[in-house]
């Protein structure tokens, strides 16, 4: 079990800000003072003042939240926010309160389990985690003693702290390179614009406390950002925790809770986000405003150019300039010529100004054109200066970590290395770092795959045409899942590891969405009640059964060593860290634009085909690299409609919607809330499926978002049941009115219509996946989940 402490100590320690050594040494001292173990008091609870309070972090979502575990008579009873915890200063969503509904469900696998009937056919029977191991081992040795390591596949959803690069470390070891995330489905198109402009593979940090103008283009801020908890502390800091108020303008198709709280909202057409970021870049060019210093002494591409064979290259500005102007882009948005100026001016004048892009899916990813979105909307912060400038885009830093031990590899592993990658990543999508949804296909392809992990992963349900997936793993004679619950991918595996929940186990987590390089610890607050096993420490005990150059890379005996090893340079000991729960280093906090010299440390970091030069790209060299061999033919296959320099200059791509106007005339928009979020083992906590929906009043089930206009027109009304129709499905649920709405869109709630996971979320309304469309976009490989048109008609 993790470090404990009373509810009496933490009452002392409450008070104590995290953020240097003679902090700590308060800390250890106020713990020592009791004179007791606060452990070995767990045998003599009486009252509440004792009971054990063990800090961790909360994994209900991806904010990371610092949690308070207070354990009572070896129960967790309540969880509270860690106020020492940068990220939610003590404060927990109800997503973290409803976390003891997760421990303590009863239909939890209670340990590993074999099939042995028809693959879904429902058939288990108990194995011991020995077997299981040894089952595995001997599969992944017979791989490799083929010489076919790379028909192993992990594929994952989120891997927080060290477990990334430890399950890196494994499929490297064996000689596969596919560890696939599921990022193709969130985060991946803002990454990859990031990266095509800052040379960052990763998302970019906002310093919202301190911009006075925020623009935020599809961000749903106050409902279900990556961090959302410090998203939302850092909009109300903005809004009303100092002397100047801050603006925020909403560009968004649909209003939600964020632009029904901002200054504006612009219902923007669908997918023309691009060309508005552009359209208000015209502008601040045109007038002058951009900035000089940083646009000259960190930019490329800003102006047209020669290279190095001395060919004229255009550049952003004479490109934008062309073809960008307020009249033309208002053709294409829909917004007025007069506020796309009005909007340029103030945020050029309102320095320092931001301009935010939704950090998880939404009406970002689907085409070539979400990608230039992103660009566009980074390109606006840089414009006004808002790289690594308080109030502006921060890159995330993350602590340092001491390298893994050297890997031995032999030449089986090599050469599995190299191998094509079974989702197409880097070949058939030439942009792409994943395509998670589209391994399905590629295995009904042909893609030879013979070991399946999933962790994380449930993608029958969480990918459009899921069900693609239950006929892909009937080719897959080994499949291994890690879900605690019998998901719809977990019903159709061979082997089920559960793992335990984690109020259960060691974990670490890096502190994201701040900026500045922290780390916080997950830890049991309780023994796993079940018979589980930490992920981490199945596959050491994996490797240590396979043998050979596998087992020679993990000499760690537990998971909680390997912490232990990846954390000792972090400013911490492993002790301390276990008491206090997190740790931010020091001396971050006002480092931004110290004469720049932040700006050049970080641009250009995770460039692999272009220069790391510290310049900041208008015009992407490392889209250049990617497709610079492509004909227009090509191109046009990958969904970019231009040729030549405006490839690598974000611009404008219509897009190639599924379904027409004339027969289906709704932009479908499958949305996220804060409630059920993207864990489908969210949809299995009672507490959170009866605060699903607060805008509408509707709670355990699903609903259809229409506009007054679309519903008259379509001799509908509020709370009428209704079919929604795609080219690709159809479900049924119930239609409600919103007012904040485009009439030429829909909205469909996340995370319902399951058909497993457990009693309170199977069964309840509708999955809007089954509506999209199943193709990955061609450059990138992303999931389309932008493009799908659907009609609506009464039930």
């Amino acid at each position: 079990m993790g470090y404990q402490v009373s509810r009496r100590q933490f009452l002392k320690l409450a008070s104590i800000t995290i953020g240097g050594a003679a902090t700590v040494g308060c800390l250890q001292a106020l713990l020592g003072s009791q004179g007791t173990n606060p452990v070995a008091a767990a045998s003599t609870l009486e009252t509440s003042a004792n009971d054990l309070i063990v800090p961790g972090v909360c994994l209900l979502c991806s904010g990371g939240c610092g949690i308070l575990a207070r354990v009572a008579g070896g129960h967790v009873v309540k969880l509270e926010g860690n106020p020492m915890h940068p990220v939610n200063l003590g404060t927990l969503c109800p997503k973290g309160q409803a976390a003891p509904e997760l421990l303590y469900n009863p239909d939890r696998l209670s340990g590993p389990i074999r099939r042995v009937g028809e693959r879904g056919s429902g058939n288990w029977q108990p194995v011991t985690w020995d077997e299981a191991t040894q089952l595995v081992a001997q599969k992944l040795n017979t791989l490799r003693s083929t010489g076919h390591p790379e028909r192993a596949v992990f594929m994952h959803g989120e891997t927080r702290g060290q477990l990334r690069s430890f399950f890196e470390r494994f499929m490297q070891a064996v000689g596969s390179p596919n560890l696939i995330s599921r990022e193709s489905l969130n985060t991946e198109a803002a990454k990859l614009g990031n990266s095509f402009t800052q040379g960052i593979y990763d998302l970019p940090a906002y310093d919202l406390e301190n911009t006075n103008y925020l623009i935020s283009f599809g961000a749903s801020l106050l409902e279900a950002g990556r961090v959302p908890v410090r998203t939302i502390m850092g909009y109300s800091t903005m809004r009303r925790g100092r002397a100047t108020r801050g603006k925020l303008v909403v560009i968004d198709p649909r209003q939600g809770v964020t632009g029904a709280k901002a200054d504006e909202w612009i219902p923007i057409i669908p997918g023309t986000d691009s060309a508005l970021a552009l359209g208000m870049a015209n502008v601040i060019i045109q007038s002058g405003m951009f900035d000089s210093d940083f646009v000259n002494n960190y930019g490329f591409g800003f102006e047209d150019f020669n290279d190095e064979t001395g060919n004229l290259h255009t550049g952003f500005k004479s490109y934008v300039l062309e073809h960008y102007n307020p009249s033309q882009v208002e053709k294409i948005t829909g917004v007025p010529a007069t506020t796309i100026s009005r909007l340029a001016g103030e945020f050029a004048q309102n320095k320092p100004g931001l301009a935010i892009l939704p950090a998880k899916g939404g009406l970002l990813n689907g085409t070539i054109g979400g990608i230039y979105t992103a660009m566009a909307v980074q390109i606006l912060n840089a414009l006004v200066g808002s790289i690594e400038a308080i109030g502006g885009v921060m890159t995330q830093r993350y602590p340092t970590t001491p390298a893994w031990p050297a890997l031995n590899m032999d030449t089986i592993a090599e050469q599995g290395r190299k191998a094509e990658r079974v989702d197409g990543a880097g070949t058939q999508f030439p942009l792409s770092h994943h395509a998670y949804q589209a391994i399905a296909d590629r295995i009904l392809a042909g893609a030879p795959v013979e070991v399946l992990f999933l962790y994380d992963a449930n993608p029958v349900y969480e990918v459009p045409g899921g069900k693609r997936f239950v006929e892909a793993f009937n080719k897959v004679p080994l499949i291994i899942s890690f879900s605690s619950f019998m998901d719809e991918s977990a019903q159709y595996a061979d082997l089920l590891l559960p793992e335990p929940t984690f109020l259960e186990r060691y974990q670490d987590d890096y502190i994201e969405g701040l900026g500045y390089p922290g780390i916080a610890l997950r830890q049991p607050a309780i023994p796993p009640r079940l018979d589980t096993q930490n992920v981490g420490d199945f596959f050491l005990k994996l490797a240590d059964a396979m043998g050979g150059p596998v087992k020679e890379a993990f000499p760690w005996k537990t998971y909680e060593e390997v912490l232990q090893y990846r954390l000792q340079d972090v400013g911490i000991d492993w002790k301390t860290l276990k008491e206090l729960g997190v740790w931010m280093t020091p001396g971050y906090h006002f480092t931004l634009r110290g004469s720049n010299r932040w700006v050049s440390e970080v641009i250009g970091r995770d460039r692999r085909f272009s220069p790391a030069d510290g310049r900041f790209d208008f015009y992407s060299r490392e889209l250049h690299s990617l497709l610079e061999n492509f004909n227009p033919d090509q191109l046009k296959a990958l969904g970019i409609s231009q040729t030549g320099d405006a490839v690598c200059i974000p611009h404008y791509e219509p897009v190639p919607f599924s379904g027409k106007t004339e027969d289906y005339p709704f932009v479908l928009n499958v949305i996220t809330l804060m409630s059920l979020g993207s864990n489908s083992a969210a949809a299995n906590l009672p507490t959170l499926q009866e605060i699903g929906g607060m805008t509408v009043g509707e709670t355990w089930d699903s609903w259809l978002e229409m506009s007054p206009e679309a519903l008259t027109s379509h001799g509908l009304q509020d709370k009428d049941p209704v079919w929604v129709e795609s080219p690709f499905g159809k479900v049924k649920t119930k239609v409600r009115l919103v007012k904040g709405l485009r009439p030429d869109i829909v909205n469909l709630p996340y995370n319902q219509g399951h058909t497993a996971v457990g009693r309170w979320a199977k069964g309840r309304g509708v999955n809007g996946m089954e509506l999209l469309n199943p193709a990955s976009e061609p450059a990138s490989g992303l999931a389309e989940f932008s493009n799908t048109r659907v009609k609506v008609y009464r039930a």
